[in-house]
């Protein structure tokens, strides 16, 4: 399995389009990282792209109006996860503030669920 490693520029970008709440706790994932609330995942970084969980609604939204791509290895994406589409990784198209609303969504819908028990 393939497992791309985000460059600096990447893991720059990810961060700039998360919440900025001291709720978010971010975390390396396999050369790449992740965004956390309550323990569990509401955004990851998988090479250049941004996946976001979201409510089903909203993710139906999503994946019907924009270009998204699947989240995760080609062989095995990341079920309930949708990639933001990469053109929204780009400098200057003004996309950035679309990412950071649908991370947004993706923060309020994960911490609205229960907190993730810790591990014994």
């Amino acid at each position: 399995m393939d497992m791309p490693r985000a460059t600096d520029a990447d893991k720059e970008h990810f961060r700039s389009v998360l919440p900025d709440r001291p709720e978010v706790v971010v975390k390396p994932m396999f050369g790449n990282l992740g965004a956390f609330v309550n323990g569990n995942m509401f955004a990851g970084l998988f090479g250049a792209t941004i996946g976001i969980k979201l409510s089903d609604e909203d993710r139906e939204v999503l994946e019907s109006t924009e270009r998204t791509v699947p989240f995760g290895p080609a062989e095995r994406p990341m079920g309930g996860y949708t990639g933001l589409p990469e053109i929204w990784n780009e400098e200057g198209d003004g996309d950035t503030a679309r990412a950071r609303a649908w991370t947004e969504k993706a923060f309020a819908y994960v911490a609205s669920l229960p907190p993730k028990a810790a591990k014994k």
